[in-house]
């Protein structure tokens, strides 16, 4: 793999630059639910950058953001326009609007194409790769044009968000009550579009019409899926928009080359490591991945197969004498048997036996198992449940008795003691369950 700063220094320095910008609005695109709109103003945006070129004959005029900006606003007019006059659902409104316009965007731009320094497939794809080719001098030597524009973009995202977080995150989480207190959302929302469309307009140079899509949802949904407060989902979506741009451009070139082919678009390799990064979250998101999903999962699972195996010791108990039981160890029950009962194998109701057995609830031996005092009131509380269950669902709700044992056994492992006393409160304190079982007292 060839370095050379000059060039690749900056074109991470601008990828950067182009996903914290684009992240820090994409954190309320996403949790307003909008993350259609900025692909949406992000291609509609096309008629105002043609326009611009057609006027000025320049690329980076702020005649163009400015035209960027008025075609957002527009973006977001027609589309609740649609919506209202239409009675159409927002995403089908959105279509329409967008497809639209970035239609006309593109027949503007390969018309005017002749006459103004205007290159479709740049605005479409980006390149950043040529960036350093046009650069401006400054006091700490000549800087890409690009990397410059898209400095100011992130000044003027981050100071609009942290200058209104407040306004911010109350028409985001509370539309109602933030108008109650007269921060309007409408205004918030034709704010928020102005912004995405000058931010779309800084970043085509560097990734695109196409790619930048990338940068103002994937940083931010995979923040969401990470994180619980919003100023850490911004943290995170920046943190994440940058680590892509580094990740992004080294696999450019150095993935290809290691294969013997040319290196890639680093542009559309920062998408590919952004997209690497949310499938990545959605696998190990505390609260919402594939993984601690399967591992809560397994882990109830575990805790029921526990209870299940309490509760059927403490009713075979039921029928044994008390002379039975040795000091606080009940009667021992075979541990194939029991396995064989619950349908389980013997090496997993041997795990968890153990377990069990750590919780002080069993005595266990080679081949044998038995409830202990505690664990004998463990399951004298799970069978009263199951029982007061049963009890109230029969008196209460007409249950047939064919299906009152299924619902009971989903219900008893999550039933607290406070539920136990309603249920036996709203049952009458009844004795006996409807199959004639006692229901024992509260352990």
């Amino acid at each position: 793999m060839k370095w050379d700063w000059s060039i690749d220094g900056w074109i991470i320095v601008a990828g950067a630059l182009c996903a914290i910008a684009a992240s820090l609005l994409g954190n309320f695109l996403v949790l307003r639910r909008l993350s259609l709109m900025g692909d949406a103003i992000s291609h509609s945006v096309l008629p105002g950058i043609a326009a611009a070129f057609l006027f000025t004959g320049h690329r980076g005029s702020w005649v163009v953001l400015m035209g960027a900006a008025v075609m957002g606003l527009v973006t977001v007019w027609l589309t609740e326009f649609v919506r209202k006059v239409g009675k159409v659902e927002e995403s089908a409104s959105i279509g329409v609007v967008f497809t639209s316009l970035f239609a006309i965007g593109l027949v503007m731009m390969v018309r005017g194409g002749d006459k103004t320094d205007l290159d479709p497939s740049c605005v479409l794809y980006g390149n950043l790769e040529t960036i350093i080719l046009d650069t401006v001098a400054t006091p700490l030597g000549n800087v890409p044009r690009v990397v410059l524009t898209l400095m100011g973009i992130c000044v003027l995202n981050a100071t609009a968000i942290v200058g209104l977080y407040k306004q911010w995150q109350l028409s985001t989480f509370d539309p109602l009550l933030s108008q109650a207190q007269g921060i309007h959302p409408t205004l918030f929302h034709y704010i928020l579009a102005s912004l995405v469309a000058i931010t779309c307009i800084a970043s085509f140079e560097a990734v695109g019409n196409i790619l930048v899509v990338a940068m103002l949802v994937v940083p931010a949904a995979t923040a969401f899926l990470l994180c619980k407060r919003l100023s850490s989902m911004i943290v995170t979506s920046a943190l994440v928009g940058a680590v892509s741009a580094v990740a992004g451009h080294l696999l450019a070139i150095s993935v290809p080359v290691a294969f013997g082919l040319r290196s890639v678009n680093s542009a559309a390799m920062i998408a590919v490591a952004c997209g690497f990064f949310l499938v990545l979250a959605v696998c190990v998101s505390p609260k919402a991945g594939v993984l601690s999903r399967w591992i809560s999962s397994g882990r109830i699972a575990r805790k029921i197969l526990g209870d299940d195996v309490l509760a059927l010791l403490y009713r075979r108990a039921e029928t044994w004498p008390s002379s039975s039981f040795q000091g606080t160890t009940g009667p021992e029950f075979s541990l194939s048997e029991t396995a064989l009962k619950l349908g389980v194998s013997r090496k997993k109701m041997r795990s968890v036996a153990n377990e069990l057995v750590r919780l002080g609830w069993l005595n266990s031996s080679s081949s044998t198992i038995a409830l202990t005092d505690d664990g004998r009131r463990v399951a004298q509380n799970l069978v009263r449940s199951h029982r007061l269950w049963e009890q109230y669902m029969s008196v209460e709700m007409n249950v047939s008795d064919s299906r009152l044992h299924a619902q009971a056994e989903s219900l008893e492992h999550f039933t607290s003691p406070s539920m136990r006393g309603k249920l036996d409160a709203e049952t009458g304190q009844s004795a006996l369950d409807p199959h004639g079982r006692s229901i024992p007292p509260e352990g």
